[in-house]
């Protein structure tokens, strides 16, 4: 007896105003970094909470989701979305302040990007999970760049570089790991039988 068909959840839900809300934040987290050229101290403060709540509803969103059925094709397009627009602001900005080297904006925004055009390439075989590699990423680029964002003394700048420098690395590690991955997943698919 076939079971019965549940209804595929409404994109009107928790988890995706969550992404919604984060894409809002972007701007607003923008503004706040640069404005005065950056050196408005304050500004700069409430742009870490703001880039720190934003980074916190990435995490509510994607637990929301598969704890309460909420997964949705808007959702697993918009939320990596939203995540890019968000650090790509922060690392844009902080390069335009020249307070963090263009060279490094340039390889985490390829690999960032690249990395989410591969997985949309490679969706009809199936999807790539977020690794704990992907997660560890993320959380090393909240810290590096939270501390970027931060009006600190230069007595940080030494953290700041070793934490940024760090991040980088374990960002091109996972994103060669994906780039595997894919191929995997493609040569799986194709091998397999018809």
């Amino acid at each position: 007896m076939p079971e019965p068909s549940t209804a595929p959840p409404s994109p009107w839900n928790i988890a995706n105003a969550l992404t919604a809300l984060r894409l809002v934040l972007v701007p607003l987290f923008g503004w706040l970094l640069l404005r005065d050229g950056g050196d408005h101290d304050p500004s700069r403060v409430v742009a870490f909470f703001v880039f720190g709540l934003a980074m916190l509803t990435d995490r509510l969103d994607g637990d929301l989701a598969r704890r309460r059925g909420l997964v949705t094709d808007l959702g697993k397009i918009a939320d990596p979305i939203a995540d890019k627009a968000l650090t790509g602001m922060a690392f844009v900005g902080l390069s335009l302040l020249d307070e963090l080297p263009w060279w490094v904006t340039v390889v985490v925004l390829v690999r960032e990007w690249g990395i989410t055009l591969l997985r949309f390439a490679v969706i009809r075989y199936g999807i790539i999970p977020a690794s704990r590699g992907g997660k560890l990423k993320t959380a090393l680029q909240a810290l590096a760049l939270g501390l970027y964002i931060l009006p600190l003394p230069s007595a940080f700048e030494p953290v700041q570089a070793v934490c940024m420098a760090v991040a980088v690395i374990v960002t091109v590690v996972t994103g060669v790991d994906y780039v595997l991955s894919a191929i995997r997943l493609r040569r799986d698919a194709t091998s397999g039988p018809a």
